[in-house]
């Protein structure tokens, strides 16, 4: 097979398989829910990215290359939203622990208490 065939085979896997990842970054960002998603695949799917780009640059084929690379930045948003929405979920744990039990005014009073301190310590902008 001539060269050309060779590369533009590469390119257009490349596109299918990266493009593949787009509908799921636009919306795992749009609903900020990744609950789904398994932690555990796209951190071995992203360490599988990096060796793909290892691969590519021992045998010198930029379409491997630059599509994992592609894929590793899209791979790469995905489990920085899964973790930080991993982060998002321990917090409310946390403060629903806080807010613990009594009565239905008293738990209100408590969260009322805890919004007003969360409010005081952001940044602001």
């Amino acid at each position: 097979m001539a060269d050309w065939r060779v590369t533009i085979l590469g390119i257009v896997a490349g596109i299918c398989t990266t493009g593949s990842f787009v509908p799921q970054v636009i919306k795992a960002w749009r609903e900020h829910d990744t609950g789904a998603i398994s932690l555990r695949m796209y951190l071995v799917t992203t360490a599988g990215f990096c060796l793909w780009i290892g691969y590519g640059l021992l045998l010198g084929s930029w379409p491997i290359i630059i599509f994992n690379v592609i894929a590793l930045v899209l791979g790469g948003i995905i489990l920085w939203l899964k973790l930080r929405e991993g982060k998002a979920h321990s917090s409310a744990d946390s403060a629903r622990a806080r807010i613990g039990s009594g009565s239905a005014e008293q738990r209100r009073a408590r969260a009322a208490e805890m919004r007003a301190t969360d409010d005081r310590s952001l940044p602001i902008n």
